[in-house]
C-alpha cells in the first residue's frame, strides 16, 4: 500500500485580536479540499496568530496561497504593534514533512510557494530553515533582526536582497519568511504574577544559546493584558528535549529564584511521544486534549485516503 503525502503547514499571522478577521483567514484555509485546518492559536498580547493545517502537499501549498491573500488583504502593518518580533502580515510560512515526504520534498515546495507570493504580490520572500539558500538565513532571528520597522534599510543594505521577489518595500504588507523544518513545538510557560525579571532569567537558564537546555530557543515577554510574564520557547527537537524536560527545568529555576508558575500553554499542535511518557497536566497543559495532539490529525487525513 502505498502511503499519501502529507505536510504540516503552520503560518504565523500578524493579527491576534480580531476574532472576526481571524475567522475569514480559517474560511481561507478550509475552502480549499483535502485540507484539514487542525488548530488557531490567537494572542492579543503578541498580536499574532497562528494557523495549523495539513494535508496532501499540492492542496496544502494553495491553501497557504489563499491564506496569503486573504492576510494581504486585510492586514496594514503600519497599523500593527505587538509583542512578538514580526517583519511582515503573513510573517512566516512554515512546511513540515510528516508522512510519506522528504525534507528536500517539503524544500521545493516551499521554494514553489514563495515564488508564487514574489510573482503574484511582488512581495520580498526570505527563505529560512532548511530551505534557506544561504548559511546565514537558516536562522529565523537572523532574518526578523529588524523587524518590519527595519525592514526597508535591510532590502536596499548589502546582503539584504530577498531570495524572492523585488527588493522594494512594501509598507503595507512587509516582508514573507517561507521555510521548511521538522516538528517545532511552541511551548509557554506563564508566571503568576507579571515579573518580567524573573521570566527573563528563566528564559536565559532555558535556551541553549546561554548554555541551558539543547534544541531550545526561549524568551522572557510581558502579557500586559493579562498581567502576566511569560517564558515562550521554541523546542527545535523534541526528541533531543521532550516538553517534560523543560517544564521541569522552568520549575527548578522559577523555584531558585521565588517565582511561582501560573500554567503552561501549548501554541499549535504536538507530537504524543513530546511528552515523554508523562500527561499533559504534569507539564502545566491543564486544558490540553487529544485535538491537539498532532497523531489525532494525521490519522484522520491517512484515513481520508490518498486524493481521487
Amino acid at each position: 500500500m502505498i502511503e499519501t503525502p502529507i505536510v504540516e503547514c503552520v503560518p504565523n499571522v500578524s493579527e491576534g485580536r480580531d476574532r472576526a478577521r481571524l475567522a475569514r483567514f480559517a474560511a481561507a484555509i478550509t475552502a480549499t479540499a483535502r485540507v484539514t485546518l487542525a488548530d488557531v492559536h490567537a494572542d492579543p498580547d503578541h498580536h499574532r496568530s497562528v494557523f495549523t493545517f495539513l494535508g496532501p502537499p499540492a492542496a496544502v501549498a494553495q491553501a497557504a496561497l489563499a491564506l496569503a491573500e486573504a492576510v494581504l488583504a486585510e492586514i496594514d502593518m503600519r497599523e500593527h504593534h505587538g509583542i512578538h518580533p514580526r517583519v511582515g502580515a503573513l510573517d512566516v510560512v512554515p512546511f513540515v514533512p510528516l508522512v510519506a515526504m522528504t525534507m528536500a520534498e517539503a524544500v521545493a515546495l516551499a521554494h514553489w510557494t514563495g515564488r508564487e507570493l514574489a510573482t503574484r504580490r511582488a512581495l520580498p520572500v526570505y527563505y529560512y530553515a532548511r530551505a534557506a539558500r544561504s548559511p546565514d538565513r537558516h536562522a529565523l532571528r537572523e532574518l526578523r533582526h529588524g523587524e518590519y520597522e527595519g525592514l526597508a534599510a535591510r532590502l536596499t543594505s548589502p546582503g539584504g536582497a530577498p531570495d524572492d521577489g523585488p527588493a522594494r518595500f512594501d509598507a503595507r504588507a512587509g516582508a514573507v519568511l517561507v521555510g521548511a523544518r521538522d516538528v517545532l513545538i511552541a511551548y509557554n510557560v506563564w508566571l503568576a504574577g507579571d515579573d518580567l525579571a524573573a521570566a527573563r532569567a528563566v528564559a536565559r537558564a532555558v535556551r541553549a544559546s546561554s548554555g541551558g537546555l539543547p534544541a531550545v530557543q526561549a524568551l522572557g515577554l510581558p502579557l500586559a493584558r493579562r498581567g502576566r510574564a511569560q517564558i515562550s520557547m521554541n523546542l527545535l527537537d523534541y526528541r533531543i528535549t521532550p516538553i517534560p524536560a523543560v517544564f521541569d527545568r522552568v520549575t527548578e529555576e522559577c523555584a531558585r529564584i521565588g517565582a511561582t508558575i501560573d500554567r503552561a500553554e501549548l501554541v499549535g499542535l504536538a507530537p504524543r511521544a513530546a511528552f515523554a511518557e508523562r500527561t499533559p497536566e504534569s507539564v502545566g497543559l491543564v486544558d490540553f486534549t487529544a485535538a491537539r495532539e498532532l497523531d489525532t490529525h494525521v490519522a484522520r487525513v491517512v484515513a481520508a485516503g490518498p486524493p481521487p
